[in-house]
């Protein structure tokens, strides 16, 4: 019974392992680095998102755009449209309006070269 209460005893420390100042920078730049590596991968990825689904919404127009996009070209009497009006984008149809506001031959006459409007007759 001595023995279990014999407070004289000391009870084994675990070794304090000093580390030294060098040491610990070294460790906080690996861990900066590899952290800055994980943002830069994350932002990367957000970026490729943003892209695919902006040109997912380029290459769409809804029924309504469609319509409304078939109502200027008939507005402007010496063209109609050469394509398929599913196929028309959204920047085809913000440079009709674009015509439709400031009356530029010029936006005709790119929308002419690239094949989305023909001369009538």
């Amino acid at each position: 019974m001595d023995k279990f209460l014999n407070t004289n005893q000391k009870l084994p420390q675990p070794e304090v392992k000093s580390i030294s100042h060098a040491e610990v920078e070294a460790l906080v730049e690996a861990r900066l680095k590899e952290h800055a590596a994980t943002i830069e991968q994350s932002v990367a990825e957000k970026m490729n998102s943003a892209v695919q689904s902006t040109n997912h919404e380029e290459n769409s127009l809804s029924p309504k755009q469609i319509e409304f996009a078939l109502s200027l070209i008939a507005k402007t009497r010496d063209f109609e449209l050469a394509i398929n009006p599913a196929t028309l984008k959204v920047r085809e149809l913000e440079k009709l309006i674009a015509y439709n506001r400031y009356k530029n031959k010029g936006i005709l006459v790119n929308l002419v070269k690239k094949g989305v409007l023909q001369k009538k007759g």
